[in-house]
């Protein structure tokens, strides 16, 4: 199991996959995570030489694809029929040997169907992106969800799903890579955003000016997560130490699917517990980066083992002390004791009850400005040396050429 090469590109002439084709299988090119991935890696196969194609139906993202030197190519990728999918075997077995294809790279589970039938048709290497969720469900579901373990190579979206790989696919075990994710650390730098864009974001929340705000990503699919912070603020406000620490914070909870059912759950649980007066419901709004900046503290906490890593990454290339579960692809982010010295901490790993992430809360907010800024320095650091978009580019093309043979 591979963790991927972390050096820079090379020469164009001197890459392997100078010259290569690479072709990769999306449903559609609409504005999300799936087809902003294919993109950036279409990108960054242009820079090294590489011919970047992508097969998808269309969407909103092509001309931004063929920008950064892609090349679209409309295919019924979005296709979950049956016999759609065996014609579109065949279509595909005909657009890799029109277009001298080298290796394809399958990003969803119905294209991957479709490209695991035409690859073993014509032998050509065969790349899968598995998302730790591939791993769970009943045995339909497991077994719909495989073919993103029958990769050449497969990409792993973090250690946590590379085991969950291996445990449920021993032989695939020399296959996987892990890429946990990337941070354009050119958009998420602190010096790039203007005070006035930190003002809007403090103005959407409600923020006095002397309020330190804590953010809590929330999900409908992870509930338990703005629950836990419920509980851990109710426990703070039963301790006299933590009542200078409530008064001078306000806690937010931004919804990434902020739907009327979950948004009104979420408002009844506050009131509830009588906290209208330091927590709200809100969003992190359009300007992620001067949200994560005006964060005097970031809480990405969930039921579900996958969720937040992106989002703990880009807190801490902002500098926002972060608190994240003490395991999932989220504590991989992060550097905290045990695994390392306190000098060398870059955030919080906690268990998700009230009593852990109210002390990790407690610690949190009662840093000093200097020890604040010491750790925000070593979590950008980190994040720049471990997690940058160009070492998540790099792992990628290194596991198209392990799929070749040539990692």
């Amino acid at each position: 199991m591979s963790s991927g090469s972390s050096s820079p590109f090379r020469d164009r002439a001197t890459h392997p996959l100078a010259g290569v084709t690479v072709l990769q299988i999306v449903p559609d090119l609409e504005p999300g995570p799936v087809a902003r991935a294919a993109i950036d890696i279409a990108g960054a196969l242009s820079r090294v030489g590489a011919n970047a194609l992508v097969a998808s139906r269309g969407g909103a993202l092509v001309s931004e694809l063929q920008a950064k030197g892609g090349v679209f190519t409309r295919f019924p990728a979005d296709a979950r029929n049956p016999v759609s999918m065996a014609l579109n075997v065949r279509r595909l077995t005909q657009l890799i040997k029109t277009e001298r294809v080298d290796i394809v790279h399958a990003r969803s589970r119905a294209p991957a169907w479709v490209a695991y039938g035409a690859t073993r048709l014509i032998k050509t290497p065969f790349v899968t992106s598995f998302q730790g969720f591939y791993a769970r469900g009943g045995p339909l579901a497991l077994r719909y969800n495989s073919i993103m373990a029958r990769g050449d190579s497969i990409i792993a979206d973090s250690a946590h799903t590379a085991d969950l790989i291996v445990n449920l696919y021993p032989a695939a075990k020399a296959k996987v890579h892990v890429v946990l994710g990337g941070v354009d650390c050119r958009v998420f730098v602190p010096k790039a955003v203007a005070p006035a864009r930190v003002q809007a974001v403090r103005r959407l929340w409600g923020a006095a000016p002397d309020e330190r705000v804590v953010l809590l990503a929330a999900g409908a699919r992870a509930s338990s997560s703005y629950k836990s912070l419920i509980e851990a603020v109710l426990r703070l406000a039963s301790q006299d130490a933590a009542a200078t620490l409530l008064r001078e914070a306000k806690f937010i909870i931004a919804c990434d699917e902020p739907g009327a059912a979950f948004a009104k759950e979420i408002d009844a649980a506050i009131a509830k517990a009588g906290l209208q007066s330091v927590m709200r419901r809100s969003e992190i709004g359009p300007d992620r980066a001067a949200a994560l900046l005006a964060a005097s503290a970031v809480v990405a906490l969930s039921a579900n083992p996958d969720a937040f890593a992106g989002f703990a990454l880009e807190a801490q290339a902002m500098g926002a002390p972060v608190i994240v579960g003490a395991s999932g692809a989220a504590s991989e982010t992060i550097l905290a004791p045990p695994g390392v010295d306190e000098t060398a901490r870059t955030g919080w790993r906690t268990l998700p009850d009230e009593r852990a992430l109210a002390h990790a809360l407690s610690e949190t907010l009662s840093l000093g400005a200097t020890a604040r800024d010491r750790l925000s320095l070593r979590a950008r650091a980190h994040v720049e040396s471990q997690f940058s978009i160009e070492m998540l580019r790099s792992q990628t093309l290194s596991a198209y050429a392990a799929a070749r043979g040539d990692g």
